[in-house]
Order: structure tokens, then sequence, then C-alpha cells
């Protein structure tokens, strides 16, 4: 036995759970201080008695401290485990939500499993949404955006470690990106500048959070490039905060979005909303009289 041991993993454990620190947090935290996998927990419940040696203690130390102070887990690991894949994450991108699963869940209903779609993550921070749906659906073609040169690098990096082909392209929004689309899913920012709940989230980049005055300039702008940029039938997925799913629903219909709906997180919160464009429109003739179909895909 190590001459330098200290605590155990139960007592540790339970110097957290005293300080307020989440189960879950320090679970993960400490499985990071004794270098496993973190998704490991039952390894915990049998090497509780298991005394630290001088390094796993400091390296437990230092991250119960950043997590006291607000930092978010995956920055103190610099892993985050998102649908079934682990992710390297830091400072330069958000921490990937549960919640954001729903967005991948909805988006895989919507993708035919062996077909070729094309597949547009905008905002793609960490990489997250577009390489767990290019990992369920290896015959897509998914492109991930961002305008940001240091999160693209992160999702890029990623990319690569996991051996997964996502296109990274740097740019805001649409404006760089060529070619038209099966699907386009976004988690945009969408929290108004303001916002008393940003004060919790200093961590993390602000320019990945905040959007205008109601949170919804992102929202409105994806929203008005992606009939242009959509396939007729093609689907734009968006999440969105816990108050915006009306907006962002009255938003899709303004812009000739059919099929407009939301999905629930885990909090039974509408956390997504989306809609399709329609492959054929109602065209007015020049004379704004008798109205006639016309499809998408044919010239107007």
């Amino acid at each position: 036995m190590d001459p330098h041991a200290r605590n155990s993993v139960a007592e540790c454990l339970r110097q957290a759970h005293a300080l307020g620190l989440a189960r879950v947090d320090a679970q993960i935290l400490m499985l990071h201080a004794m270098s496993r996998p973190l998704h490991d927990r039952a390894w915990l419940l049998a090497h509780d008695t298991d005394l630290m040696i001088t390094a796993q203690q400091h390296s437990w130390d230092q991250a119960l401290q950043r997590r006291l102070q607000g930092e978010p887990v995956a920055y103190i690991t610099g892993r985050k485990e998102f649908f079934g894949l682990t992710l390297n994450v830091d400072a330069r991108v958000l921490d990937p939500r549960p919640d954001t699963e729903i967005l991948v869940e909805w988006a895989l209903e919507l993708l035919p499993s062996g077909q070729p779609s094309r597949v547009l993550d905008l905002g793609t921070g960490s990489g997250a949404v577009a390489l767990a749906l290019q990992h369920q659906r290896p015959a897509a073609q998914v492109t991930a955006v961002d305008a940001s040169a240091d999160a693209l690098a992160v999702a890029s990096a990623n990319a690569q470690r996991l051996n997964l082909p996502v296109q990274c392209v740097l740019s805001h929004w649409m404006d760089a990106v060529p070619g038209q689309f099966e699907l386009i899913v976004s988690n945009p920012p969408y929290v108004a500048e303001g916002d008393p709940h940003l004060a919790d989230l200093t961590h993390e980049p602000l320019q990945a959070l905040t959007s205008g005055a109601d949170g919804l300039d992102d929202i409105r702008q994806i929203i008005a490039q992606a009939p242009s940029r959509l396939a007729p039938g093609g689907w734009v997925l968006l999440e969105h905060g816990w108050d915006q799913a009306a907006p962002v629903q009255a938003l899709l219909r303004e812009a000739g979005f059919v099929q407009v709906q939301s999905r629930r997180d885990l909090g039974d919160i509408e956390r997504c909303t989306g809609g399709m464009l329609p492959a054929c429109r109602v065209h007015e003739t020049l004379t704004g009289s008798n109205p006639s179909i016309q499809c998408m895909h044919d010239p107007v």
C-alpha cells in the first residue's frame, strides 16, 4: 500500500455530498481522479474502500474546487458522453446537454437508415449533434458548421478521433455552405441578452449562448435562410429555450413551413421545434388570382 495514501473513495464522495455537490457530478469527478472510464460508476461501488494515493487525492481536490466554483464537469474532465459517444470538450465550446439528445432522436426519425441523406448541423460546437447523426446514419453526408474557428477545431478533432467522416465548415450559419440538404438541425444561441441565468454560465462561451434581446435573432436568421437551402420536403429542427416554442413555431409558419411541431425534453418542456418545407406550394399568378400549385423544384 502506498505510504502516502489518504482518504478512501467513499470518504471523498461523502465530502462532496456534504458540500452540496450533485451525486452524479461527484462520481464522474472521482472516476476522473482515479483515471477510470467516466461511465464506470459500478467500479466506485466495488472500490469504495480503496485509499487514494497522493496524486489521486490532489486531482480530486482540484476537481472538487473547480466544480464548486461553477465550472462544468465536462471542462474539468475534458470529456462528455453524448448519445453513446465520448467527446473531448473544453471552454471553447458549450458543454453538451442531455436534453439536446431529443434533437438527435427527432432527426434520426427523419433520416432513413441506409440512404445517403444530406444533413447540415449549424453551430456545431463540439460536434455533438453532427457526430451522433453520422454515427447512427453512416450513409448520411453530414456537414458541421460553426462561425468560431476554435469551436470548429474541437469538432474536427472529435470527428478525426472517432473516425467519423463529418465535413467541418467555417461559416456564419449558411453563408459559406454550398448545396442543398434534406435536413438542417441546429442548437443555436437562444438566451436573451441580460437573462439572469447567464450568471450561472460564466465558464461557457457567451457568443454560443446569447442571441439578441429576446434570444431569437439567430433562429430568425436560420429560418430565413433555410428555405433556399432545403430540398423539397426537407426539414429544419431547432433547439430553443423553455418559453420559445410558440414564437419559433410562428416564425416557421411565416416562412412557409408545414407540419410545424415541437418536442419535449426530459423535463417535459418543449425544447425543439421543427417544420417541413413543402414539396409544392400555392403560387399566385401575376394577376393575383387563380392560385395554382407550384412545385418547389420547378422555376417560379
